[in-house]
């Protein structure tokens, strides 16, 4: 199908990939990154919110949840993005410190 029709992902669709890669399948991060950033960058591939997703992938390659990144990215246009995950805040600090992210 990736080589003959043009295709729609949403980004919803890529957390659940990338859900079913880490838990059903077992592969390591980088095989993950690999397949996915392999996928969204085909030219027959249109990704929602791409620039979001382009951060996400970015701030996964740091060590970050795909969920957390992807939800953190897709947050750009707020004042501030709240979370009670502490290990989430840390890790957006460092890999994204421009960001304002607060404990809720």
């Amino acid at each position: 199908m990736f080589e003959r029709e043009q295709i729609y992902v949403g980004k919803t669709v890529l957390l659940e990939t990338e859900w079913v890669l880490r838990f059903s399948y077992e592969l390591s991060r980088p095989v993950i990154l690999n397949a996915l950033k392999s996928s969204v960058g085909l030219p027959q591939v249109t990704v929602e919110d791409s620039p979001a997703v382009a951060e996400a992938l970015d701030l996964f390659e740091t060590g970050m949840d795909f969920a957390d990144a992807l939800h953190l990215a897709s947050s750009r246009e707020a004042a501030h993005f709240a979370t009670f995950d502490e290990r989430l805040k840390k890790r957006a600090d460092a890999a994204s410190p421009g960001r304002r992210v607060v404990l809720a």
